[in-house]
């Protein structure tokens, strides 16, 4: 088959060759992109006059109907024609015959390919950020139900200090709110157009860039035509800002895996979101938890797959930059099908919190409580926390916890001491009290859950 830039070429290409340079295996994901972006172009070649009125309706027939045949799934592309640039230059040939290489007038595959891809990530972004916005909708609702559910804290994976649960699930609120942000900004960079740059100089052909930006709309253009063709920041953004996203959902998965551990028992998966053992018939795994967490691996990998094709290019455009999709769509599918899953899996999950609050009943976490309330009564911090560790050492080895020592036990230790520590040493109580401005105390919760529902409104109108 004859090769549209054959004319240099005097020998054949093996068919294995052409193998290995094609792209359209990966690349036909564009196709749609690739057909508006042409179908821009044309317009503006017949509004500058660069082609005839009826030149440019010829083609711009031809492709709605690629447009509409891509639609159907019955387009057919091949290694033959390497990417999806050609593939569709051949088959608009098909359709119209020869005025179809009227088309690639004023432009390049390397502005073409461009534009395709701030297209598809700019629709690709929008997408997941509406998916982080129903996540994080999902775990406000669940915040709210769990406003005076108690659970320890934790600090080295080790019991800290009691606290409500919704707190903590606002602590991940807070992670995608950044998420949601970054990407929000990272539209910046990415409504971009590149169109008309054309192989890295611009051309001599009298296009109108404003036109095809509007058509697509597009924001602002590239103001720089070596640096349209070129730049692939904007997709190293979307691997970066996915990979923070991607660690947050793992951590979040790390932490429910612990919570329906027997150990743990803090919260119960439902059996949609949970395997079993093929050998050991007790078993209820939380298996989508742990591939989220499993695939966080592969979207760092996709960012650092790219940083690393990147960074000993010369400008301005090379054969390497076709590496720059493959990790692009994998982490598109990925970021959307982890944040679907989490979504069901956090929308149905039970919390025991009978369970979360027995834990912190048998443990030392209310240590600091008596520490501040010493501390309130005119003892020098540290020579409470001093007092306080020696009372948990004496407990630890009498096997009582420090709600269990009698008061005058306390008041042997200072006279200070009253019978309002027990009230103090609630795990509730202890709670309840830490209403600094961020803490866990209950009022600064609702409070922090009133700004969230707030901020989910607002992030509907963007």
């Amino acid at each position: 088959m004859k090769k549209l830039w054959s004319g240099r070429f005097e020998g054949e290409s093996q068919a294995w060759v052409d193998a290995f340079g094609a792209s359209i295996a990966v690349d036909q994901q564009l196709a749609e992109e690739d057909l508006i972006g042409s179908l821009a172009h044309v317009q503006m070649l017949a509004k500058t006059n660069i082609l005839s009125a009826e030149e440019a309706n010829e083609i711009i027939q031809g492709l709605e109907k690629l447009l509409e045949d891509n639609k159907k799934g019955c387009l057919v592309f091949t290694a033959e024609n390497e990417d999806i640039h050609l593939n569709l230059e051949k088959l608009l040939h098909g359709i119209i015959g020869p005025v179809a290489g009227k088309l690639h007038t004023a432009r390049s595959r390397n502005d073409q390919v461009a534009t395709d891809m701030h297209l598809y990530l700019k629709k690709e972004v929008i997408e997941i950020n509406q998916r982080i916005r129903l996540f994080m909708e999902i775990l406000i609702s669940k915040a709210e139900e769990n406003v005076e559910t108690i659970l320890p804290g934790y600090t080295h994976l080790q019991h800290a200090q009691p606290i409500s649960f919704a707190h903590h699930l606002l602590a991940y609120y807070n992670m995608f709110k950044r998420d949601f942000e970054r990407n929000q900004d990272s539209l910046k960079r990415i409504d971009l157009s590149p169109l008309g740059a054309a192989a890295l100089a611009g051309t001599t052909f009298p296009i109108d860039r404003e036109y095809t930006k509007t058509l697509l709309g597009f924001k602002e253009s590239y103001t720089n035509s070596i640096d349209a063709v070129s730049d692939r920041d904007f997709i190293l953004e979307f691997l970066s800002n996915s990979s923070l996203l991607m660690m947050h959902l793992s951590r979040f998965c790390e932490e429910i895996i612990l919570w329906t551990s027997h150990e743990y028992q803090f919260v119960t998966l439902t059996d949609a979101f949970s395997t079993g053992s093929s050998i050991m018939p007790q078993k209820k795994n939380p298996d989508m938890a742990e591939l989220i967490r499993g695939k966080t691996g592969r979207v760092y990998g996709n960012l650092l797959g790219l940083l690393t094709t990147m960074k000993g290019l010369p400008l301005a455009y090379n054969k390497d930059l076709q590496e720059d999709k493959e990790g692009m769509f994998d982490t598109v599918k990925t970021v959307k099908d982890c944040l679907t899953v989490f979504s069901g899996m956090l929308e149905t999950m039970k919390v025991n919190e009978a369970t979360m609050y027995s834990a912190t009943t048998k443990d030392y976490s209310n240590a600091t409580e008596l520490a501040d309330y010493l501390a309130s009564k005119g003892i020098p911090f540290r020579k409470a926390h001093e007092i306080v560790g020696k009372l948990v050492l004496e407990g630890i080895k009498k096997g009582i916890y420090l709600q269990d020592i009698s008061l005058s036990d306390y008041q042997a230790v200072s006279e200070l001491i009253e019978e309002d520590v027990y009230t103090v040493l609630d795990s509730k109580t202890a709670v309840e009290r830490r209403n600094s401005l961020g803490g866990t105390g209950f009022e600064q919760v609702k409070k922090e859950l009133a700004s969230a529902n707030k901020t989910l409104v607002d992030m509907k109108k963007v």
